[in-house]
């Protein structure tokens, strides 16, 4: 059996994944990362990696028989997720931070700072199935739809992949919190932290307000239409992300939407829902899990989080590759990830740069 160290963050998913892990007769360390200054913000300790998370992931450890240890990551974490996070949205872009802490801080530095503690795997309560096998290893879709969280683990180095193991890929999440129950686990009705560990306020922008300062993407801009037409005025493009609704104010005979930030004027450029769907997609940044697809192959591509697979041809270039998505898709987002898969598995993936529309394509539900 194996050392394995299990990154705990005081909720029921890492608490019952380090717990199966005993089950199978693994050595498990359980590990809480300190991510950041929890003084500095309000409501800190309610976070899943607040002061709460460590006291309880703690207090699992201790009931699993288990030794666990904090590390502090605060200086690689501000390094690589807090300040991408903070100048992504300067640049008008839409980050995603749970991409950058999985394939830097959570996996990466996790595994460097675990063989100091003789540890050879790692594992998380993510809902990812791992497969391990004489021909590699490869990472698929969790079986609980609704759960799975393949789409944010693209950026993994590489090597990591056979050292990485996932309990809970083959679990749902009722099924999770019956076995936390069972165990009687202080973390089993725990609810889920829905907001950005380091923004509890629950609003990025006072985030972006303490480090910019002063700075042009805090500042007031025209919000106009495709056209060029002035429509509006907003304080900041940084408060806007492409596919919202809300705070463009009022006056149109349709509801508008973001349809793309433009740091270099400070323009939030709105228009129609027709308007929204793109079906050419470039993405930069690649990463791949395994060998990459060729030019030409037919593979399916999730541009958000809670957004359905579609089917895209695929095209590299030098900087990267465009995605030629088989159906328009709303609201593609520039800073974004586009996640690659064949069938349930995980390719790989990359950051969303550009969108655009090749050809006069239908939009769903609005063509005749």
């Amino acid at each position: 059996m194996s050392r394995v160290l299990v990154a705990m963050s005081g909720g029921v998913d890492s608490s019952v994944a380090a717990a199966l892990l005993v089950e199978a007769g693994h050595e498990v360390v359980g590990v809480t990362m300190k991510t950041f200054c929890y003084s500095e913000t309000p409501s800190h300790g309610k976070t899943c990696c607040g002061l709460d998370g460590i006291s309880d992931a703690k207090r699992v450890a201790a009931a699993l028989g288990i030794p666990h240890y904090v590390f502090d990551v605060e200086e690689d974490f501000t390094r690589d997720v807090i300040d991408d996070f903070v100048q992504e949205y300067s640049e008008g872009r839409t980050p995603n931070p749970c991409v950058r802490c999985n394939s830097n801080t959570k996996f990466r530095d996790l595994m460097r700072r675990g063989r100091a503690l003789g540890c050879d795997r790692i594992a998380s309560g993510h809902y990812v199935r791992s497969h391990h096998g004489p021909r590699g290893s490869t990472l698929h879709r969790g079986l609980d739809e609704a759960k799975d969280q393949a789409y944010f683990l693209w950026a993994l180095p590489p090597e990591l992949v056979p050292q990485l193991d996932f309990p809970l890929g083959a679990l749902t999440k009722d099924e999770v919190r019956a076995r936390a129950r069972t165990l009687d686990l202080v973390t089993a009705d725990k609810p889920e932290s829905q907001e950005i560990c380091f923004v509890p306020t629950g609003d990025y922008r006072d985030l972006l307000k303490r480090r910019l300062g002063t700075h042009p993407a805090l500042e007031p801009g025209p919000i106009v239409r495709s056209s060029g037409e002035v429509v509006g005025e907003h304080h900041g493009y940084a408060g806007f992300t492409v596919g919202q609704r809300k705070g463009l104010g009022g006056g149109f005979s349709e509801p508008h939407f973001v349809l793309e930030v433009r740091p270099e004027t400070r323009e939030v450029v709105v228009g129609t829902r027709d308007e929204l769907f793109q079906d050419e997609v470039s993405v930069r940044e690649l990463n791949w899990l395994t060998d990459p697809g060729e030019s030409g192959a037919s593979l399916t591509v999730q541009l958000r989080y809670r957004a359905p697979a579609v089917s895209a041809t695929v095209t590299p270039t030098e900087e990267g590759l465009v995605l030629a998505l088989d159906e328009a898709q709303p609201a593609v987002t520039p800073g974004q990830s586009a996640v690659l898969f064949d069938g349930d598995r995980l390719l790989g993936g990359g950051r969303i740069v550009a969108a655009g529309r090749r050809v006069e394509t239908a939009v769903p539900g609005l063509s005749a």
